[in-house]
């Protein structure tokens, strides 16, 4: 006698965004438009994240995308989230840098990691609210996860910052470079010139060092230079787009390598902080810490981008 099939029902990847701010609509757009999972903005404001929903809904009947998309200020709607984005915080203004966020931003992490993690304890966290490296640091400590699920979105977006200047510079597509950024996500991060490429030649052979260190100077100050310009607000189209992308690695398993603010354990000579590195993302999370062979003046820089950080999260 033939038994029939016993068929597994289909569940819906499920991603919760916590904050209803530009960075997490514009994310919930993203992820809801690409058909990449159903989506959850999760938000304090009663009545915020619902009408962004509501008004995403209604772009579907336009756009042709079927993903389920919830608005709510109760985090038990999260529940079985795969991944958890956090997006909650107070952005950054003119004139303060993501270190005056500190003391703001860590009372948030400590209050609304917790809870969403409760609902979804085997999610991975994607960390997007600053100071970064030190949000990111908290939130591990808080939500209680293994390192490898908690990571920080912070060299997709300097890298992307990066290669802009550097497509700017020379007046070529963006989408032939491929730049690399490490350290902290602030002002001592470290751009690395030998490692970024146009089509496989090092910038380092295109432009002259006084081009190359303008450009590296402008991508340290990337986000500062986007709030005074707009002088009530900050970046949110490549945020939300260096978050999308490391979401798209998660959920679709792609083993893809780029950097983000990630635990280290003794690589680079650093041990117990998230900072900027190379590694490898996919659907355990982060999957491989790369160590890049550095000269001593890069290795110099991104432990002066460390110890800054270090002394941050003594802060906590």
């Amino acid at each position: 006698m033939i038994m029939p099939t016993q068929v597994q029902a289909y569940r819906s990847p499920k991603v919760t965004i916590i904050g209803a701010g530009n960075v997490g609509g514009t994310l919930a757009h993203r992820i809801a438009e690409a058909n990449l999972a159903d989506v959850v903005l999760c938000d304090i404001v009663q009545g915020k994240p619902q009408g962004i929903a509501l008004d995403l809904k209604q772009a579907c009947a336009i756009a042709k995308f079927d993903r389920q998309i919830i608005g709510t200020n109760d985090y038990a709607d999260t529940k079985n989230s795969d991944v958890i984005v956090l997006t909650a915080g107070l952005p950054r203004k003119e004139g303060m840098s993501r270190n005056d966020l500190l003391k703001i931003n860590a009372a948030i992490v400590k209050d609304v990691v917790p809870k969403a993690i409760a609902h979804s304890p085997n999610a991975i966290l994607i960390v997007v609210t600053n100071p970064l490296d030190v949000m990111t640091y908290l939130a591990w400590q808080v939500s209680e996860l293994p390192t490898h699920r908690v990571i920080g979105m912070a060299g997709v977006l300097d890298a992307a910052r990066f290669q802009t200047f550097i497509a700017m510079e020379l007046g070529i597509s963006s989408a032939d470079i491929n730049a690399i950024v490490l350290g902290g996500h602030g002002d001592l991060m470290v751009p690395l010139p030998r490692f970024s490429t146009v089509n496989s030649v090092p910038i380092t052979e295109l432009m002259e060092i006084s081009a190359i260190d303008r450009i590296v100077e402008r991508t340290r100050n990337g986000g500062a230079e986007i709030v005074k310009l707009m002088q009530n607000g900050s970046a949110y189209f490549a945020p939300s787009a260096a978050a999308f992308t490391m979401v798209e690695a998660i959920l679709s398993d792609r083993h893809r390598i780029f950097s983000a603010a990630a635990y280290l354990a003794g690589e680079y000579n650093l041990k117990d902080i998230f900072m900027g590195v190379p590694v490898k993302i996919g659907r355990q999370g982060m999957e491989k810490v790369i160590e890049l062979q550095l000269t001593s003046t890069e290795l110099s820089a991104l432990h002066s981008s460390a110890k800054s950080i270090l002394e941050n999260i003594n802060l906590l």
